[in-house]
């Protein structure tokens, strides 16, 4: 019985254009959570610096609110709620019409932003507070110190949980078939539709989803080793 489901699969994914529909959904889902990781960690890094900045005055005060609401919204809300509020509802208001991957791509980055700036503000909060003062000390503005001392170094410590994030964002694209984008869950989703047997395309979704997680993993860990041996040759 399993062998019969294998052959029927592998004629759909071979002989039927299965292929190509699979590469096309790996690479919108490798591009949205990509990008969406990286318009996180620039979103982040910017609320979390905002955060951290001593409230000396009522600007500052105001983008620390400004802040707390972003993150409060988007860590307060499920990403399929985001992904369809802009989509179907922010975009015609604003008479923009564009395709479902870009909108992904901004919700995703969007999303992550709020999670990121919580990350990255504890990696912050997370280096010696003697780093910010001998930076001042050596003439440094508040800004230069943070971006050239403190932020690399709270990157460093906060490296695990980015690959968690970019492995959470990887696995979450599956809910892009709700604004009709086309992901890895859709690619097969449409090899099992050609003949109603979803058991082997469902296992080999599962397995490729495994297989970029380790691959995530793998590369984080080489990433730690080699930040590793640049702080012991300091």
């Amino acid at each position: 019985m399993f062998a019969k489901k294998f052959d029927v699969f592998w004629d759909v994914f071979i002989n039927h254009g299965g292929l190509n529909t699979v590469l096309e959904g790996l690479k919108n889902t490798l591009l949205i959570a990509v990008i969406g990781l990286l318009i996180g960690i620039v979103i982040g890094t910017l609320l979390a610096t905002i955060r951290v900045l001593p409230k000396n005055n009522i600007i500052v005060k105001i983008l620390d609110k400004i802040a707390v609401f972003y993150v409060s919204i988007f860590r307060g809300t499920p990403m399929v709620v985001q992904l369809l509020i802009f989509y179907y509802v922010l975009m015609p208001l604003a008479g923009l019409h564009l395709q479902s991957v870009p909108v992904a791509i901004v919700v995703f980055g969007l999303n992550s932003g709020a999670y990121i700036s919580e990350i990255m503000r504890a990696g912050i909060m997370s280096v010696d507070p003697g780093q910010m003062e001998g930076g001042r000390a050596v003439g440094l503005s508040y800004g230069t110190t943070m971006m050239k001392i403190i932020i690399p170094q709270a990157v460093k410590n906060i490296l695990p949980t980015l690959g968690n994030e970019f492995i959470t964002l990887i696995k979450e694209t599956s809910i892009v078939s709700f604004i009709g984008a086309m992901d890895l869950y859709v690619a097969f989703q449409n090899i099992g539709n050609n003949n109603y047997e979803y058991m082997i395309p469902y296992l080999f979704m599962a397995i490729i989803y495994i297989v970029l997680v380790v691959i995530i993993s793998l590369i984080i860990r080489i990433m730690e080793r080699s930040l590793r041996k640049s702080d012991k040759s300091l």
